[in-house]
């Protein structure tokens, strides 16, 4: 019986050690600063190939693609609750 008690305790607290990762994977994904830094990663990376493309500007002009991302991700949320109304 006491073996039993044990095996469950143990279980228990795996099941609480992956909720705490689970809580933890879903705070990253909505975080601010996880969007803040796919953002300036696909900002410096559209930069680079629009020097390579030998755009002009492309300083300037790889904020259009980084902003269109950020509203992105900011409506994403937005359609999400919508579509979960539906259901």
């Amino acid at each position: 019986m006491e073996e039993k008690i044990e095996k469950l305790e143990a279980e228990i607290a795996t099941i609480k050690k992956r909720n705490a990762k689970v809580e933890l994977d879903k705070a990253w994904e909505t975080s601010i600063i996880r969007r803040l830094v796919v953002a300036l990663i696909t900002y410096l990376l559209i930069v680079i190939y629009m020097i390579y493309l030998k755009v002009s500007q492309p300083w300037l002009n790889a904020l259009v693609p980084t902003i269109g991302f950020i509203l992105s991700t900011l409506i994403i949320g937005w359609a999400k609750n919508i579509w979960m109304r539906g259901r």
